[in-house]
């Protein structure tokens, strides 16, 4: 690939020159372009931020109700918002500048932060406003994510696409390595108030690298004209297209039951292990290494596949359920170091396939779809997670989660293999499948594979 990128023609090197191996050149290839390496580094420190507010405030509900259901709705009452009004925000981001609705809604969550950490700091904190406020970062979320996710291609392109976005998830989990651990420290010497302070100040930084971006080089297009229905058209378009529905079926599935770690990890530490906070920060921490190692790993390869997306999916099961069994906390702490690197490889993967295949008037909508059936599934399997947990144990509740991935990880196997073979069967009798042939013949493989499989219950939908 070329290294005169669009931007200008300004030539960007890669970290160290020509002279490093290939494939850490290949791993960071995305930071040879200016815009991506001031939202790398902005991110870093914002998500490092979130990270430890996420930690402080599911503690601070366990310490105010001491109730696993309480956790379960605090995760469903902040992505509610995102299942119910997830796809007008993706409306949003591709109708108005996604870099001027990043700087709004960042500069909102910077407000929110701001409000949890007076409340906590002077003890007038109560369950209510935790799950107020809760509320309101959802709403903030409605709009952030689709733009957030889109905006990736208008810094790094299409040819490095695969790269940012694994870079992106490289982000978080480096984050979760860092914020839990500056919590849990925060948390045991200073007080929980610590940690959504410097959740607020973290903001400076992203914000920032958005103002510091040079909007001339920005990858974008033109924004799409308002008209009637556009909301529904995204819909159809995300499943008339086998590439774009079978990565949102899976993350429906594995989203709703299996990435409910806010909610498993606290009372891991808690009921299972009968430790605390430090406990609890260990286990985040032990998940982030494992992601932030799946992350570089995804980061290195050029493109992604489907065939991919299964394979990490039934690795993602198989550790879950590793986990769920695990009978020492050491050798938990080992476990969810693979866990995390599986289940980032699957969002990754996931992640990088929706936006490949997805055309530029539609990736915010699609993209919004995924903030949907990840982010918004939450509100559905957070509080059925917490009851489980609360009735028949965290192990238990964890186990659902690996049972559910594997199923559908199986389920997608067998559903891209039927497409695949008939389309090589419309190849060899010469049959016309390009356009919505192709689409409604795979279709209706993918429908019958999935009745096939599990009866039916996910090709009916939600």
């Amino acid at each position: 690939m070329s290294d005169l990128l669009e931007s200008g023609g300004e030539r960007h090197e890669p970290p160290g020159g020509r002279r490093g191996p290939a494939f850490v050149t290949r791993m960071f290839r995305s930071l040879r372009t200016r815009n991506y390496r001031l939202w790398f580094l902005g991110q870093t420190i914002s998500q490092c931020g979130t990270w430890m507010q996420s930690v402080a405030q599911y503690w601070l509900v366990l310490e105010l109700t001491h109730n696993a259901f309480d956790l379960g709705v605090t995760a469903a009452l902040q992505f509610a918002p995102v299942l119910l009004f997830g796809t007008i925000g993706g409306l949003v981001a591709d109708r108005f500048d996604k870099r001027k609705v990043l700087l709004v809604t960042q500069t909102a969550f910077t407000v929110q932060a701001t409000v949890l950490w007076v409340l906590v700091a002077n003890g007038s904190v109560r369950l209510w406003m935790v799950w107020a406020l809760a509320s309101l970062m959802g709403f903030i979320n409605v709009l952030d994510n689709p733009s957030r996710q889109s905006f990736v291609v208008e810094m790094a392109g299409s040819d490095d696409l695969t790269n940012a976005v694994s870079l992106n998830s490289v982000i978080v989990n480096m984050s979760r390595i860092v914020g839990p651990a500056l919590a849990g420290i925060m948390i045991a010497t200073v007080g929980l108030s610590w940690a959504f302070l410097a959740n607020a100040v973290s903001f400076a930084a992203v914000i920032g690298a958005l103002y510091a971006m040079r909007p001339a080089e920005l990858h974008r297009r033109p924004p799409v004209a308002r008209a009637k229905g556009q909301i529904r058209a995204g819909m159809r378009y995300a499943w008339r297209a086998w590439e774009l529905r079978v990565p949102l079926i899976m993350m429906a599935v594995i989203g709703t039951l299996a990435y409910n770690f806010s909610v498993i990890l606290p009372l891991y530490a808690h009921d299972v292990f009968h430790r605390g906070a430090g406990t609890y920060s260990a286990l985040t921490v032990a998940m982030g290494i494992g992601a932030l190692a799946g992350g570089l790993t995804i980061a290195a390869r050029r493109r992604p596949s489907h065939r991919l997306l299964v394979a990490v999916s039934l690795a993602f099961g198989v550790c879950i359920l590793a986990v769920a069994a695990a009978p020492t906390l050491p050798l938990c702490l080992a476990l969810l170091v693979l866990m995390g690197a599986a289940s980032v490889m699957f969002i990754a993967t996931a992640n990088s396939l929706l936006q490949l295949n997805s055309s530029g008037a539609m990736r915010g909508r699609v993209m919004s779809l995924w903030a949907v059936v990840f982010l918004g599934s939450t509100p559905i399997g957070a509080p059925l997670i917490g009851f489980l947990a609360g009735r028949y144990g965290a192990r238990f509740a964890l186990g659902v989660g690996g049972l559910a991935t594997l199923l559908i990880a199986v389920w997608a196997g067998f559903a891209l293999r039927r497409i695949r073979n008939t389309r090589r069967l419309a190849a060899r009798v010469d049959l016309p499948m390009d356009g919505g042939a192709a689409i409604d013949a795979a279709g209706a493989s993918y429908a019958t594979i999935g009745r096939d499989v599990l009866g039916g219950t996910v090709g009916r939908g939600r």
